[in-house]
């Protein structure tokens, strides 16, 4: 039973972590057949950016997520950079979301492209853990055209790892009762929240594995860290009760963006706020949801987080409404520098039905043409429709996309100067 034993008054927990290979150069490898087998940096400018993504092919130069991309470059001079195209990698998340959800309701988004996934009560329509891991990934690569890797296990941090270790393209099973001789031998640095000053405060004490930190004496981790060596050691014993939060359980909604570079372009901003808020709004509905407030999040160029919100007069879980409140937020700022990093994020959730009136109202004009697009979206892709005064905001046309080309060229020219 691949450790997974389903019993009627204590039934273990199965779940998943899928995660996208390489998100944002897979789908340009898939769109652009050019592109395939070839090393591919999705990122910016090449003196300023940064690395948003580097395909399988380019990591052997060690080129990784969120390096500069100059020195990038100079680890793989050979290697073809493409500027992101956002609405392209969100449109493909919108797909693989909704693989995920013919499983089971229970998903929990982490960003586009990844999700812990509670499959414990859908094993008997689908059949094991294991099993349910490889149809979904089976099916993203048939519908969507794109690579997924999975880890199956008891708790959300084992999964995690497993699926990081399975990749690329492939799944990794921890079954319940090997947890603690699978996690043991790790590194430390693959504990969640491990980063290099913590890690080099464990190496300090001795501690070099998993393995060492759930052996090491509880009192030594608590007196060194405090709450964080508990939380830990916790982690090191396999021991994770955290539930798996679908988005009608959650207490917010959001989407953000980290540029390629920072910008200071009007256009660049509302056309990123756009795609925030069609997104927030797609979740809200699909979780039956309404916002009651919309929260603006803006990171400078020197990590500077400014966050505004508004509380709307009544609910919504429509994107236009969503994003002109946003804009509106954005429009009072004075930002002193470029931006970062934008999002937008639902609060204050409360369901489609639990405001019913003494009478019933008529479906809202935008309720009725939010439910035709969705059901455009879901059958034609998200880029089918797109509303017409934000059109020129979003739309990924024959022009973008030269232009796209273009400035992967000119990243080229410069490159080699």
């Amino acid at each position: 039973m691949s450790g997974y034993t389903v019993q009627a008054m204590d039934p273990l927990r199965a779940i998943l972590h899928l995660d996208m290979d390489a998100f944002y150069a897979s789908v340009e490898q898939r769109d652009d057949p050019a592109l395939r087998d070839r090393p591919v940096i999705v990122g910016g400018h090449p003196k300023r950016g940064v690395v948003l993504a580097a395909s399988y092919q380019v990591r052997p130069s060690g080129v990784r997520s969120a390096m500069p991309m100059a020195r990038a470059l100079r680890l793989a001079p050979d290697a073809v950079v493409v500027p992101p195209r956002f609405s392209a990698y969100a449109e493909a998340s919108e797909q693989v979301f909704a693989i995920f959800e013919r499983y089971t309701p229970l998903v929990e988004p982490l960003s586009l492209d990844e999700a812990f996934l509670d499959v414990s009560q859908s094993l008997n329509l689908f059949g094991l853990p294991g099993a349910i891991a490889a149809r979904i990934r089976a099916e993203v690569a048939e519908e969507v055209g794109l690579p997924c890797s999975a880890g199956i296990a008891a708790v959300k941090f084992v999964a995690k790892v497993a699926s990081d270790l399975a990749k690329p393209n492939g799944q990794r099973e921890v079954p319940a009762r090997e947890t603690r001789a699978f996690l043991c031998p790790l590194p430390i640095a693959r504990l969640w929240g491990v980063g290099p000053k913590l890690e080099a405060t464990l190496l300090a004490l001795g501690l070099r594995t998993v393995g060492d930190v759930a052996a090491a004496d509880p009192s030594l981790l608590a007196e060194q860290l405090g709450d964080t060596g508990r939380h830990l050691a916790a982690l090191a014993r396999g021991e994770d009760d955290r539930a798996v939060v679908p988005d009608r359980q959650a207490k917010s909604i959001g989407a953000e963006d980290t540029f390629a570079e920072d910008t200071e372009s009007p256009d660049v901003l509302q056309r990123a706020l756009h795609s925030h808020a069609l997104r927030v709004a797609r979740r809200l509905r699909r979780a039956s949801l309404k916002a009651r407030t919309v929260q603006l999040k803006v990171k400078l160029a020197d990590f500077t987080l400014l966050t505004r919100q508004r509380t709307l007069e009544a609910p919504t879980d429509d994107g236009q409404r969503l994003y002109r409140e946003a804009a509106d937020l954005l429009a009072k700022l004075s930002l002193p520098r470029a931006v970062r990093l934008t999002g937008v994020s639902a609060q204050e959730l409360v369901g489609t039905h639990s405001q019913l009136g003494l009478f019933v109202e008529k479906q809202a004009r935008s309720d009725r043409l939010n439910a035709a697009l969705d059901a455009i979206a879901e059958r034609y892709g998200q880029g089918a429709v797109t509303p017409a005064d934000v059109a020129s905001l979003d739309a990924d046309t024959e022009e973008d996309e030269v232009r796209r080309r273009a400035g992967a060229a000119r990243y080229d020219v410069q490159r080699d100067r």
